[in-house]
């Protein structure tokens, strides 16, 4: 029978808290360190991590020397999809807040992305994501962010800012022009839609889903800027 075995546990910065690595059959599992049990991620069921890139990687890969961000390195899924979709020429910035997850996915994790942290296009970003996109104004052709849960911050509070109307206009001034932001939840909110229409977006919802063609649905939001 398999069961959950702890490899490994690394403090959240800023936070108090910590993630868990376990280690379940032949998968490996993220969960918060004294939560309710409930998982954050698992190397099994990655779809809508992948679709989380490639559909705004397809967007804008013909452009020379596209550079995109991605918030949250997570399990390394969303990063490898970004590689596989955009060109020998492009780079892919990703602002990690929490050392462990690198070290993980320098580790035993790698194997399961494809070890995309050794292609020389990445570029790891141990900072706040949102320090990131303050800090590069027209910096990016496609932001990806898959920090938390959901547009509320409900893993950690401190993420609310980035689904915020000061946050997503702060994701508008760091994209080029047409630029595509792309934002992950395991559910749907009517709310964060307008709100991405009011800070100068076209918005989508696409439902994914998270493993296969079948069971559990996640949200992603593809919104284009429409202004340069």
């Amino acid at each position: 029978m398999k069961r959950f075995v702890l490899l490994d546990t690394t403090p959240i910065p800023e936070n108090g808290g910590a993630l868990c690595l376990f280690e379940y059959g032949e998968d490996f599992v993220i969960k918060i360190q004294g939560g309710d049990g409930g998982q954050l991620m698992n190397t099994r069921m990655h779809g809508s991590e992948d679709a989380l890139a490639e559909i705004p990687c397809r967007k804008v890969a013909g452009r020379p020397n596209s550079r995109v961000l991605i918030g949250g390195l997570g399990m390394g899924f969303t990063l490898a999809s970004a590689l596989k979709h955009l060109g020998k020429s492009a780079e892919v910035v990703v602002a990690e807040l929490v050392p462990g997850v690198v070290e993980w996915n320098r580790g035993p994790l790698g194997e399961k992305s494809g070890r995309p942290l050794l292609d020389p296009r990445t570029v790891i970003r141990m900072e706040d994501v949102a320090k990131v996109l303050q800090s590069e104004p027209n910096g990016f052709d496609a932001i990806m962010l898959d920090v938390d849960n959901g547009p509320e911050g409900l893993t950690q509070k401190a993420n609310s800012w980035l689904y915020s109307a000061a946050g997503l206009n702060a994701c508008a001034k760091a994209l080029r022009p047409k630029g595509v932001l792309a934002v992950w939840s395991a559910s749907a909110d009517r709310q964060f839609s307008d709100k991405l229409k009011k800070a100068g977006f076209k918005a989508e919802e696409v439902q994914v889903f998270a493993h296969g063609n079948k069971g559990t649905r996640h949200t992603i939001w593809i919104a284009e800027k429409l202004k340069g």
